[in-house]
């Protein structure tokens, strides 16, 4: 793992100055290998699968805004319950999260959006004391408590994820 951003791609250097401006203590780091799913990451990092929060994109039905649900890697998302908190959604295509990120899938960042986004951050993150989350390419990973993750994104945390 690297952590100099000067040569990387363009949403990796994005991610990394806005934790930078928001002074977050953990620069993105570079992984040696692609991490597009969580259990890639958590392989990568030695972590535990839960300890990814990993971003699914919705787009929201009524107004077509973008909802990012930042969620923990070993859990499914809860399309009603999102509605619930949301008003109903659907899923996002990858040209949607293109477009409204900037970020492809695989490497969708909670942070450094291209169009805010409406954020809910899923509570069961608040099980690790230490999550990773991307940082804006599938290499690229960075460190963060939970209670970081409500601060950067200043998202609420939300029963958003199925039963376990």
């Amino acid at each position: 793992m690297t952590t100099a951003a000067d040569d990387r791609p363009e949403g990796f250097r994005r991610v990394a100055a806005a934790l930078a401006a928001q002074a977050h203590p953990h620069a993105p780091v570079w992984l040696d290998v692609p991490a597009r799913t969580c259990a890639e990451a958590a392989a990568a990092l030695g972590v535990d699968t839960g300890q990814i929060a990993k971003s699914v994109i919705f787009r929201r039905r009524a107004d077509g805004v973008a909802v990012l649900v930042v969620a923990s890697g070993d859990r499914r998302v809860d399309e009603a319950k999102v509605a619930q908190q949301v008003g109903p959604v659907g899923r996002a295509d990858a040209a949607f999260v293109k477009q409204q990120t900037g970020f492809s899938i695989g490497g969708v960042s909670p942070v450094a959006h291209a169009n805010p986004p409406v954020v809910l951050v899923d509570q069961d993150l608040f099980r690790f004391p230490e999550i990773w989350a991307a940082a804006g390419h599938p290499n690229g990973v960075f460190c963060l408590r939970p209670d970081d993750l409500l601060r950067l994104t200043g998202a609420p945390a939300a029963d958003v994820v199925e039963a376990a």
